[in-house]
């Protein structure tokens, strides 16, 4: 029986390095597809960091909430003007 304990682990010592070469070249794989994310990050939006695109993302969302309110409140005007002249 000996020798069936130690195929066992034999096999079991193959299979965990299997996983831990598949897990490798995954690991290897994230870490290509966060680099080139990374740098589209800073070539499109010149942020360096996720936390500058965040800190940019806030400041993009108030300024087209700002554009939003501005264009209803001109369309209102618009309305209001020609509509009142009819």
């Amino acid at each position: 029986m000996p020798a069936k304990v130690k195929f066992d682990d034999e096999q079991e010592l193959l299979n965990l390095k299997a996983e831990i070469e598949e897990s490798k070249t995954k690991v290897s794989e994230l870490t290509g597809q966060k680099n080139a994310l990374m740098k589209q990050l800073r070539d499109d939006w010149g942020c360096k960091t996720i936390e500058e695109a965040e800190a940019k993302l806030k400041k993009m969302k108030r300024e087209l909430d700002q554009l939003d309110t501005q264009i209803n409140e001109q369309t209102k005007e618009l309305e209001e003007k020609y509509n009142g002249n009819e």
